[in-house]
């Protein structure tokens, strides 16, 4: 009995280069050739085939499958090598599901800064981009705080600085300032580690201004960025302001 190359990669389920790459790699004997010159594979090869066939299923790389078919505590440590990288994976697929099925739900963009679907409505394309920069040097906590100071703005301020035109004057800059002023205020009280890169020396809270800073002028505009600064500056002048009294009132 015995099978041509196409014939003994359909009865493994395979193809014909396949079998001739497992040839080039060793992993398959090449078998003796018929008095025309055709190879006629054998119930042996048929049987190496299914095996290497096997552990290729199962994921051992064809580098290993030698020493893996041959000893099997090396195919035990193989297998838990993959196993735990399948593991990973498993886990890496689940939350990118969870996190499509929070996008459809929300019908957020799908290219969205992650865990703010609910809220996308809510930012501006300038804001969204801010947030993924943040994303990379603030930890979660700091990440859900950014959340909740979203949730809590109800006020169109950033629709405004978003059409805020770059010619816009004085008046307009100033006015728009001041009416940002008490959101700002109420974050920072909220969440007092705002206020720490205006303070603080630690060199955590110095890298996240610096990102803060480096970015800011790749997405806003000269007038954006004016109105923004000056809002920052007065909440966190009247909040410390008001930590100050409180702090001499105590003593």
């Amino acid at each position: 009995m015995g099978w041509s190359t196409s014939e003994l990669a359909n009865l493994a389920g395979t193809t014909v280069n396949t079998v001739r790459h497992y040839h080039r790699l060793g992993l398959l004997d090449e078998p003796v050739r018929r008095y025309n010159g055709y190879k006629q594979y054998e119930v042996g090869h048929l049987v190496r085939l299914l095996r290497i066939r096997r552990l290729v299923g199962l994921g051992i790389p064809l580098g290993q499958i030698s020493t893996v078919a041959e000893a099997p505590g090396d195919a035990a440590a193989a297998l838990r090598e993959i196993d735990a990288d399948l593991e990973t994976e498993i886990q890496r697929l689940q939350k990118t599901r969870a996190d499509i099925a929070t996008i459809l739900r929300e019908g957020a963009p799908a290219d969205g800064p992650a865990g703010f679907e609910h809220v996308a409505a809510r930012l501006t394309q300038s804001d969204s981009s801010a947030i993924h920069l943040l994303a990379q040097v603030f930890d979660d906590e700091k990440l859900t705080d950014v959340r909740r100071m979203v949730e809590a703005d109800t006020g169109s301020t950033s629709t405004e600085i978003d059409q805020l035109p770059d010619d816009a004057d004085e008046q307009t800059r100033q006015r728009l300032a001041e009416r940002m002023v008490p959101g700002m205020v109420r974050d920072f009280r909220d969440y007092p580690w705002l206020l720490e890169p205006f303070t603080s020396k630690s060199s955590g809270d110095r890298r996240d201004l610096q990102v803060l800073t480096d970015s800011m002028p790749g997405l806003y505009s000269p007038a954006q960025l004016d109105v923004l600064l000056r809002a920052v500056l007065a909440a966190a002048e009247e909040v410390r302001g008001h930590l100050e009294d409180g702090a001499d009132g105590g003593g």
